[in-house]
């Protein structure tokens, strides 16, 4: 395999222990892997190297990874963004996807967890090494939320599309979908 057949990783992380130790996790496995510790450094190293997925912790010293995933979004539409965070929420899980996340992970995670993640997001079925109950998909998590929305408004889709932040009829719209697998 050529250095233009390897996959690349842009890992964005304050943490130099954590980052360091999945950028050799991802090394290993064949991956050519750079990390950032902040926004402006992750927009850069995306510009230069290309990168296949990125991985975003949520909290970074004075900055909000999900602005990061926005700014990555916005400058290359065809990047694989998995949002990872110790403080995981049904709220940050639906603003992250609002963001252009495709996954969100919660720590601890491993690079075997990132990769199947990274393979669900790619292909059309969910990855045999990611059991449902570890890495639930983005859609399953934001459909979980809107029933617990629509039970706390005792079913009235006018109020909890409000809660939301959508419009009514989107809401209808996600309704009418049966539940996404995990």
């Amino acid at each position: 395999m050529t250095e233009k057949d390897r996959l690349a990783v842009l890992i964005v992380d304050d943490d130099t222990v954590f980052h360091d130790r999945l950028r050799l996790a991802f090394e290993v496995r064949g991956w050519e892997a750079h990390v950032a510790a902040s926004g402006k450094e992750a927009l850069t190293r995306a510009r230069d190297a290309g990168p296949d997925l990125a991985i975003v912790d949520l909290r970074l010293r004075g900055e909000s990874g999900l602005d990061i995933v926005k700014n990555l979004r916005e400058s290359d539409s065809t990047i694989s963004i998995i949002v990872l965070t110790g403080y995981g929420s049904i709220a940050t899980a639906l603003e992250a996807v609002r963001r252009g996340a495709d996954h969100y992970l919660s720590k601890p995670v491993d690079v075997d967890q990132i990769l199947a993640a990274y393979k669900a997001v790619n292909s059309s079925q969910p990855s045999e090494s990611a059991p449902p109950s570890t890495v639930p998909t983005l859609a399953r998590v934001e459909w979980e939320h809107i029933q617990r929305i629509l039970t706390d408004c005792g079913g009235n889709v006018s109020q909890a599309a409000k809660l939301l932040g959508l419009h009514r009829r989107s809401l209808q719209r996600k309704l009418l979908k049966f539940p996404p697998r995990t």
